[in-house]
């Protein structure tokens, strides 16, 4: 007896439909809706931080809006660099992120001699906001403003100093990119952290340091004076300081963001689902309350906009490591 081969039209182009669709998307039927497991933020910063809170708001507010927990993984030590370790080595399976301020891999390559696989081994797509900086200055320094800070360093070479939260510190390069620019010098006094870098100013030991926001109580007590803003644009906090920028310096337009990266090959439609996870939750008012209560500033950038910054700021720090020959390895 012989078997009838013939088939419908309609039934040989479904046939031909599910072999076109299998061929082009296999991961489409071998991976799993995502997420299926929770999900690993990684932070390379001990638990209080500007980051770190900033990282927990966020989780707080993704873990009501998707399936799966979001927990954050304190992984501190080599000013982020074990965690950068750990999320590079993490299989690229959407479940292991990294979270971080931007100078993780705009500035530690080059502070730290890093091999550079690393940083190219991680993928950003997304920044939860950002600390804008700011220029403090000792109350009794005879000084008002930017410009006449500036006049007093020149006229007084290596007789200012300024505290920072510690050597290669987002506060040091900022504070050294502004001398820099200034034509200036300075005499740098590390500290452990931003919050005893502030103290040191408002002990007199030091005259000025670049703040990340933790100052703002001393300075509406009147006990600092705030002289310029390190941005672009000026700060919602203190709309009358100016920008270093409209106080003549160009090109100082430096921001601490706090960015997530991914393991290089993560499915391109998971960091898409995420990252408009993202977005909405920064875009609630009672994330950007919580946000701004630390001083900092919700503000979603996606993964084209955040890896132009990225790359400014990185070759704006290595031109400046490579200048004041920094070496922290």
């Amino acid at each position: 007896m012989k078997r009838n081969l013939a088939v419908s039209r309609r039934e040989a182009s479904q046939m031909l439909l599910a072999l076109g669709l299998s061929a082009l998307s296999p991961a489409l039927y071998a991976r799993p809706e995502w997420p299926g497991q929770p999900i690993r933020l990684v932070l390379g910063w001990p638990p209080g931080g500007g980051a770190d809170v900033m990282a927990r708001i966020v989780s707080q507010a993704l873990n009501e809006r998707i399936s799966q927990p979001v927990l954050i993984e304190n992984r501190s030590g080599a000013s982020g660099n074990i965690a950068t370790t750990q999320v590079v080595r993490a299989p690229p399976d959407g479940y292991t992120f990294l979270l971080g301020p931007s100078t993780q891999v705009t500035a530690n390559p080059f502070l730290f001699n890093m091999d550079s696989s690393a940083v190219n081994s991680l993928e950003p797509f997304a920044a939860l906001g950002r600390f804008q900086l700011y220029l403090i200055l000792r109350k009794d320094f005879p000084a008002q403003n930017l410009k006449e800070l500036i006049a007093h360093a020149q006229a007084n070479p290596r007789k200012v100093t300024y505290a920072s939260a510690g050597p290669g510190s987002p506060p040091h390069l900022v504070a050294e990119m502004f001398l820099k620019q200034a034509d200036v010098t300075a005499l740098h006094v590390p500290y452990r952290g931003s919050a005893a870098a502030l103290q040191a100013v408002l002990a007199g030991e030091t005259d000025f340091a670049i703040d990340p926001g933790i100052s703002f109580p001393h300075v509406h007590a009147g006990n600092l004076k705030l002289l310029a803003i390190t941005s672009k644009e000026r700060s919602a906090a203190f709309p009358n300081v100016p920008t270093m920028i409209e106080a003549g310096l160009s090109a100082m337009d430096f921001d601490t963001w706090i960015c997530l990266w991914a393991p290089r090959q993560t499915p391109p439609e998971i960091l898409k689902r995420f990252s408009n996870e993202l977005r909405e939750v920064l875009g609630t008012e009672s994330v950007k309350a919580q946000f701004s209560k630390l001083g900092g500033e919700a503000r979603y950038m996606d993964g084209a906009d955040i890896s132009q910054t990225l790359h400014r700021e990185a070759d704006a720090f290595s031109t400046l490591i490579k200048e004041l020959n920094l070496n922290l390895a």
